[in-house]
């Protein structure tokens, strides 16, 4: 039997940052998400932005570096970038509810075979922010959620319908697991790729929505 790999959190940024297309406006969330900015391919320009008010900053500087006044979502400092420019948050939210940004990348909790996110709050926790999260789900034109494929207990957190509160319904259009790509169309959850060492009925056995294999489904790329 192939030994089975889960794909680490730099890994899983690496893969989403390939989705990005040059001249993308690309609002990226706390945690996860906010990795992406350091793996955008070389000639490709993406224009990064920032409910906090940032639009066109770069790659995170490393520990100790960078201008503490000059932070992604996540509170880390980034580099600035030629062109950069900061604004208010009623601009930056304008840009959101106005359509300006191509694609925003969040977290999750659940993500439901419709689409449905769930990403603001754990019920048996009582821990929780909404923030932009509502705004960026239903604001921008691609909605791509990375997050773990299961919970610690091992509970699916691709579902059929989300048991926790809903940030937006039918806003998901892309997922990137530590173990899959899937796709949420009209049709249901299309399974892109793998893992390596995955099999389409593994990832099966961890998905509560049933999948569609698609025809080309292949292991993960990351170049």
């Amino acid at each position: 039997m192939d030994e089975k790999f889960k794909l680490d959190r730099q890994t899983m940024a690496l893969r989403v940052a390939k989705e990005f297309q040059d001249g993308d406006v690309v609002n990226l969330g706390i945690g996860i998400p906010v990795l992406a900015a350091n793996y955008i391919p070389a000639g490709r320009e993406v224009l990064f932005h920032s409910e906090n008010g940032i639009l066109g900053f770069g790659e995170i500087t490393a520990p100790g570096e960078g201008d503490p006044d000059l932070v992604n979502a996540g509170g880390q400092t980034v580099n600035q970038q030629p062109g950069m420019c900061c604004f208010g948050h009623a601009e930056s939210f304008t840009m959101i509810r106005g359509g300006h940004v191509n694609v925003s990348v969040m977290g999750g909790y659940q993500v439901s075979e419709k689409g449905d996110l769930a990403n603001w709050l754990v019920p048996e926790r009582k821990i929780g922010t909404i923030g932009g999260a509502m705004d960026l789900a239903t604001g921008v034109k691609r909605l791509i959620v990375t997050m773990n494929h299961v919970t610690k207990n091992g509970e699916p957190r691709v579902v059929k319908q989300c048991s926790y509160p809903i940030t937006a319904l039918n806003c998901v259009k892309l997922l990137v697991t530590d173990i899959a790509v899937i796709e949420v169309t009209e049709k249901g959850m299309v399974l892109k790729e793998m893992a390596p060492g995955w099999t389409p009925e593994e990832v099966q056995r961890l998905t509560e929505p049933t999948l569609i294999v698609d025809p080309d489904c292949h292991e993960i790329e990351l170049m």
